[in-house]
């Protein structure tokens, strides 16, 4: 049997050819719950819910689920027309961090379609090392200057490219899996 992983990662990669994805509302708590819902739906029982339990990782916790409509609502309102609006639009909404699980694996799909959307650029996510990403978005909500230096040694035009999304979804769910992390 398939685990969660498998099946949502194969879901991710029908995505690029999916016409539910230009319903998708862009650069919105709204469309990264459809994102979410798309991945998970059927997988968890909470698909595309905004989290009602407080979660952490590490020793780090993520917004209070007391506070979290408000956040979600001020996170909404971030503008996103450079690079540098979109990444610290993308920084807040990990601190948030919306749903119980499936987190990143979601946004890193929905920060592609704010780039591609309002600069007309995506990132190439074979050029953004695990070890460095993961490192740079822990320290992310105390200052992004880091990861958003290292994403943007990863933006390409290459927006439509079939083969940069493909890999990009295998670079995302490679992220996740925690046997070589060493931050």
């Amino acid at each position: 049997m398939q685990n969660v992983d498998e099946i949502s990662k194969q879901r991710a990669l029908k995505l690029f050819d999916n016409s539910d994805l230009a319903s998708f509302e862009i650069g919105t708590t709204r469309g990264l719950q459809q994102i979410h819902t798309y991945l998970f739906n059927g997988l968890y029982d909470f698909a595309g819910q905004i989290r009602e339990k407080n979660i952490s990782k590490d020793d780090f916790r993520f917004a209070n689920s007391l506070y979290l409509s408000d956040v979600l609502k001020k996170i909404d309102s971030l503008k996103e027309s450079t690079f540098e609006e979109i990444i610290t639009k993308y920084v807040e909404m990990n601190i948030a961090h919306p749903f119980m699980e499936g987190n990143g694996r979601s946004m890193r799909i929905w920060l592609d379609l704010m780039l591609k959307k309002n600069i007309g650029k995506c990132i190439d996510w074979q050029k953004i090392d695990k070890n460095d990403y993961l490192s740079a978005m822990i320290r992310s909500h105390v200052n992004d200057l880091e990861i958003r230096e290292l994403l943007r040694t990863g933006l390409t035009d290459k927006i439509s490219d079939r083969e940069v999304f493909m890999k990009g979804i295998e670079q995302s769910y490679y992220y996740e899996e925690t046997d070589n992390y060493k931050g």
